[in-house]
């Protein structure tokens, strides 16, 4: 097969650990076309520096002045790899390691259809690895209910076809740059959260397949990021601000965006008064038997 040049973007925020073995793990992959854009989102150390120092030309390190979001940050990396005539972008989480194999099947499944515009990755826990974590999901817009399609599971391969789905993590997934020509960049009223529900619901409506890969294997260290919150209370107050209570402001906007006129309120309403506390409590007290029965019921809808 030809081999199409990808930017694969990371966004790095206090996080150069976390990078460093992101980047090592990229260091064995098999694709032998790809750049990497390190966008550093107003680090607080030396993060930029120390990057720069231990790789070399080997990344693209771009410093913001500001901490911008998740999805600005991830659109200035996007931006770049546009503007140099990239023909894939690849939105990898620095708190990720991949296997080497894990960008192959990303380009070969997004190629062999023309309609395929984005394409997510197997996602396992970096602590439990042979958990799987994600590996897309669907949207009910009339219920406001967002399924991932399976989390928490042990792998038996019991996953291990392609899948159509309603959206993909953008903890490792890949676009075309013909999808970022069609509908632009990420929305960054998003911030911290629910990015992916919006950007692969524009890319469905415009015509794409959004598609999960179960050949492409990443492990993730879930809530690395989230867990660095309280030492930068400005930055949490900030994500605070933008995203209200129980993140009620991105969902409102979600949902007045792709549900049906006026009866948006409904999807609305049920997030945030009734699945949204009621998958935070389940969480808080550990209720894991009774969130899969929910999940297991509310499939019916689909």
């Amino acid at each position: 097969m030809d081999y199409p040049k990808v930017s694969i973007i990371i966004l790095n925020w206090n996080g150069y650990t976390d990078t460093v073995d992101c980047i090592e793990s990229l260091k064995k992959v098999t694709y032998p076309n790809f750049d990497i854009v390190v966008v550093d989102n107003a680090s607080s150390g030396d993060d930029v520096q120390l990057l720069k120092d231990k790789y070399g030309d080997y990344i693209k390190v771009i410093a913001n002045d500001k901490n911008y979001g998740f999805p600005e940050g991830c659109n200035i990396g996007m931006r770049y790899a546009v503007d140099k005539g990239n023909d894939y972008l690849l939105l990898l989480n620095n708190d990720v390691v991949v296997d080497p194999g894990f960008l192959t099947p990303l380009v070969e499944t997004a190629e062999s259809n023309t309609d395929i515009g984005i394409v997510g990755s197997k996602i396992y826990y970096y602590y439990y690895p042979n958990k799987i974590q994600y590996i897309g999901g669907r949207i009910n817009w009339l219920l406001g209910i967002n399924l991932t399609y399976v989390k928490d599971e042990e792998d038996h391969n019991q996953y291990d076809k392609v899948l159509d789905q309603d959206y993909v993590a953008y903890t490792s997934c890949i676009f075309k740059k013909s999808v970022v020509d069609r509908i632009g960049y990420l929305d960054p009223y998003y911030f911290f959260a629910i990015e992916e529900f919006d950007y692969c619901t524009r890319a469905k409506r415009a015509g794409f397949r959004v598609v999960y890969q179960p050949e492409s294997k990443v492990w993730h260290k879930w809530q690395a990021s989230g867990a660095k919150l309280p030492k930068y209370p400005e930055t949490q107050s900030l994500i605070n601000k933008k995203a209200g209570a129980g993140s009620y402001k991105l969902w409102y906007h979600l949902y007045k965006t792709y549900s049906p006129p006026i009866l948006f309120i409904v999807p609305f309403l049920l997030q945030a008064t009734l699945i949204g506390p009621f998958l935070v409590l389940g969480w808080r007290r550990q209720w894991k038997t009774i969130y899969q029965g929910l999940k297991k019921r509310l499939r019916l809808f689909y």
